[in-house]
């Protein structure tokens, strides 16, 4: 049975998703003038934190190899400003959700209970949240919902961070253990995180040496109990925002949300499969 915290996420991550497949995105990233798509995305996914070069940057996006981070980071500032790359984004992706969800969508309900749930966030070494928990809160329900979905989802993301790390894993290797349970693909991850067939081979190298992997590349009995516990310690470690809302509000959350988020999918809003092993749900 899944856990609250995961119905939550489910719920609730393809209304952030939005934000990496809105043509409105691109658009914005490229009036501010950053001249490629993944300039964007890095730019766009940080600017909070300010000007960071490659390193800080891969380290907190592990799952990304970190040639790829280096191509973007720390050119994109030379085009353009973090606060305005930050404006822009936040002008896109409100734009983009009034545009996809329903006009009668429950946005101010779910926006309070959200962040109600981003207040029992504990941002201790987990720098994504909290750079994205000190964005004012915008105008518009749209906006405050992307908001809190993002600050819920980046605090979910660095504690599953922390939690890969503390299992012994590098990002690439975490990556594998999420393809070995057929959740995603090598076809959807290799080319949207950067890693070359040789790091690929290295990666699985070390976890079939660790008896992770199997020849097939699916998940052993040994990986299985590895990935379960990188996932009950990631579900752990994101149970402030639950406490913060109690069973009930939750639960409620999650009720608002999941038809809104089914809605992005069906609106082909988000790819399924996808990068982020979203699930419709």
């Amino acid at each position: 049975m899944k856990s609250l915290q995961r119905r939550l996420w489910e719920a609730v991550e393809p209304l952030h998703a939005v934000v990496y497949f809105a043509p409105e995105t691109a658009a914005a990233a490229k009036a501010v003038g950053l001249p490629s798509w993944w300039m964007g995305y890095f730019a766009g996914r940080v600017a909070p934190l300010g000007p960071l070069p490659e390193p800080p940057v891969t380290a907190m996006l592990f799952g990304f190899a970190p040639r790829m981070v280096a191509r973007s980071l720390p050119d994109a500032w030379k085009y353009a400003e973090p606060a305005a790359v930050l404006r822009s984004r936040m002008d896109a992706v409100e734009t983009a959700l009034e545009r996809i969800l329903p006009a009668d969508a429950p946005l101010d309900e779910l926006a309070d209970l959200l962040e109600q749930a981003v207040t029992g966030c504990d941002y201790a070494a987990r720098p994504l949240a909290a750079a994205w928990s000190s964005v004012a809160r915008p105008a518009s329900a749209a906006g405050r919902v992307w908001l809190a979905a993002t600050v819920l989802r980046e605090h979910r993301g660095d504690g599953h961070v922390l939690s890969a790390v503390a299992a012994g894993l590098r990002g690439l290797d975490t990556t594998l253990t999420h393809i070995g349970t057929g959740a995603v693909t090598r076809e959807v991850i290799q080319i949207n995180r950067g890693w070359t067939d040789d790091d690929w081979d290295e990666s699985v190298g070390r976890l079939r040496e660790r008896g992770v992997l199997d020849g097939e590349l699916t998940l052993t009995g040994p990986g299985i109990v590895l990935r379960q516990h990188i996932e009950a310690e990631t579900d752990r470690l994101a149970a402030g925002p639950l406490e913060a809302l109690g069973e009930d509000g939750a639960a409620e959350a999650v009720r608002l949300a999941v038809p809104l988020s089914r809605h992005v999918f069906d609106a082909g809003a988000i790819p399924l499969p996808n990068p982020m092993g979203a699930p419709r749900p």
